[in-house]
């Protein structure tokens, strides 16, 4: 997947670099990186797709984590576990490959700012920690842990307010919600946009 999105990223700059093109003029392509903040936080990657400024498609790949649930209150990482860096986990993981198509809605006559309402569905495997153990090995963290992976079907709920300053490059600010049958994220995104971003404005017929 990460492979897909990196040969959509080198097709995206392509189109940019062409973006005076007829194809242009009906088409968007772009590829966009969101930062999550809610009950997890994480990553998105998306190549979306917009049709005649009114409908989007988008593919994509999100990764979220968060202190575990589970874990013992009194859980210590240890010396080893500073120098092998798993003082920064372990993590409840929440990993989401989604399709989704929504519905553009400029809010200005410009294009610079639009609503893009998006609905879709995604595989989202999950990765948690369970069965802890005192550990009393010394210098090791104080538990042994053992991992529940497992996969899901998810409902994807991602509208996104977008701003294409320039046709190439923008900025948006998106509410984001994974929803399944064992877990649920709620948050919100920050993210850039690169690419075939929106249509070239047109000038202003002469008065002369």
């Amino acid at each position: 997947m990460i492979k897909l999105m990196l040969l959509l990223l080198v097709f995206v700059f392509t189109l940019s670099a062409k973006a005076q093109s007829q194809w242009s003029e009906n088409n968007a392509l772009y590829f966009s990186m969101d930062y999550n903040i809610g009950n997890y936080i994480g990553l998105e990657l998306d190549a979306n797709y917009i049709y005649n400024e009114k409908y989007s498609f988008k593919i994509g790949y999100s990764f979220n984590v968060r202190k575990p649930k589970s874990q013992p209150a009194d859980f210590k990482s240890g010396l080893a576990g500073f120098l092998t860096l798993e003082f920064v986990g372990p993590f409840d993981q929440m990993e989401s490959y989604h399709i989704a198509a929504g519905r553009i809605i400029k809010l200005n006559t410009k294009g610079s700012i639009r609503a893009n309402l998006s609905l879709g569905i995604g595989l989202t495997t999950l990765n948690e920690p369970i069965n802890w153990r005192k550990n009393p090995r010394f210098l090791d963290r104080n538990y042994d842990y053992d991992h529940k992976r497992y996969r899901t079907v998810s409902l994807i709920i991602n509208p996104k307010i977008e701003f294409p300053f320039t046709r190439i490059y923008g900025l948006s600010v998106s509410p984001m919600a994974i929803l399944n049958k064992d877990r649920t994220y709620f948050g919100i995104g920050i993210g850039q946009m690169l690419g075939v971003l929106r249509k070239r404005n047109k000038p202003m017929p002469s008065t002369n």
